[in-house]
């Protein structure tokens, strides 16, 4: 299991470190705050105050290429870019920056980091489109096109087999499992498999057309 460390402690840096330590990692919370790394003491393998972007700080920890590195500097874009620029330096395999919009996403992109996310853009994407498809669970998005996602089986589907509803024929959309979650179990798809009100599908499609199951 690689080591996370998550430099930078706001809302956002906070919340992923208290929920990764939670979850049984090894996380190390930097943060030159003196309050905000006292706040997350309790919820990290390891905090410290200090300069994250400081080079030398990295290399005191010893941050090497099997770490799993995320940095939230909120809008500094100066700050990403420079530590990225030194994780990269330190040959660092898996960089992920918290940015505001696009456009630091694309400077971050350029300048190494593996992957930039823009929290409040994921959020209100979730959000909306929890109200496009109130039977949707939870989803990845593959492309502007394609998605995986959990969703409740529309009502009329319940009883009815995979056979009979069509998906891939009629609806466009392919069931890659269905999980049962009375007892959590996980069914591969059979044709003759007859959905019930505690089913959840996972499916693969168009974004369009997931939407129409709802």
């Amino acid at each position: 299991m690689p080591r996370v460390v998550v430099i930078g402690l706001g809302i956002f840096g906070y919340n992923v470190v208290k929920n990764l330590f939670e979850g049984g990692m090894d996380v190390i919370a930097i943060d030159k705050n003196k309050d905000a790394v006292q706040k997350v003491r309790d919820y990290s393998s390891r905090a410290i105050v200090a300069d994250g972007i400081d080079k030398s700080v990295m290399d005191s920890i010893g941050i090497g290429a099997d770490d799993v590195v995320i940095l939230s500097f909120g809008e500094d874009l100066a700050a990403s870019t420079l530590a990225t620029l030194h994780l990269k330096q330190l040959g660092v395999r898996n960089i992920i920056v918290k940015a505001p919009n696009e456009e630091h996403k694309l400077v971050l992109e350029k300048v190494g980091a593996t992957e930039v996310i823009i929290p409040e853009k994921e959020m209100a994407n979730k959000l909306a489109r929890g109200f496009i498809s109130p039977n949707l669970i939870d989803y990845i998005p593959l492309s502007d096109d394609y998605m995986i996602c959990e969703t409740a089986p529309p009502k009329q589907f319940i009883g009815k087999s995979l056979r009979d509803v069509h998906m891939r024929s009629k609806h466009h959309v392919d069931v890659i499992a269905i999980r049962d979650t009375l007892t959590d179990n996980v069914h591969m798809v059979q044709p003759d498999y007859l959905m019930k009100d505690s089913d959840i599908l996972v499916v693969i499609g168009k974004s369009d057309d997931i939407d129409k199951l709802k």
